[in-house]
């Protein structure tokens, strides 16, 4: 017998598990990779080679790809508006993460700054500055997951929530107290002694 086909809901929840995966580990091992290169002139005549990576020009990638990666296990702890509400940070943080690569991506400030801190002079400027293409594999990242987010606001609310067991229990209600049965005359209820009986249940 051939397997069950997997539900939609569950096919766009893997989609957008993969989309946020992929798209944090472009982004962070983006950053940690070379962005700009240039060679500075010190104050002796001589040239000296600099470089940055893409985390020492703006730190803003990596922390939009994690906060990315926080949503996307958030989305299993809540649901209705409030699901579409992470869905819609993830598409905020990944075109946050769009935004910083391009930026980076022709940077010259962050790479004077670098130079600056490599030859103790204020004033140093670099010069043939040139860039790689690691802020566009981190801009690749950032639009996996926009798309990530994307995913999450218009199919979240068919996907599963974190279990019954993970939820506050419900408060039960005390049942309400038997009422007294209502004895009819003195006569009764005497004779219900005599029986052994409690006339008041």
């Amino acid at each position: 017998m051939s397997s069950p086909a997997p539900r939609p809901g569950r096919r766009s929840l893997a989609l957008m598990l993969l989309l946020t995966v992929l798209g944090a580990v472009l982004v962070l091992t983006a950053t940690g990779r070379t962005w700009a290169e240039g060679v500075v002139t010190g104050t002796a005549g001589g040239r000296l080679d600099v470089s940055a990576t893409g985390s020492r020009l703006t730190g803003l990638p990596g922390g939009l790809a994690l906060a990315g990666m926080a949503a996307s296990v958030a989305v299993f702890a809540v649901r209705g508006r409030t699901r579409a509400a992470v869905g819609v940070l993830m598409l905020l943080a990944g075109l946050g993460v769009v935004a910083a690569a391009v930026t980076g991506a022709t940077d010259t400030a962050g790479l004077d700054t670098e130079a600056a801190g490599r030859l103790a002079l204020a004033g140093a400027h670099a010069e043939h500055v040139t860039h790689t293409l690691w802020p566009w594999v981190a801009a690749a990242g950032g639009v996996l997951l926009a798309l990530a987010g994307a995913v999450t606001v218009r199919a979240g609310r068919d996907w599963p929530a974190m279990g019954a067991r993970y939820e506050a229990p419900a408060r039960r209600t005390a049942p309400a107290p038997r009422a007294a049965r209502p004895v009819d005359s003195a006569a009764e209820l005497w004779k219900a002694l005599d029986r052994g009986e409690d006339p008041t249940r």
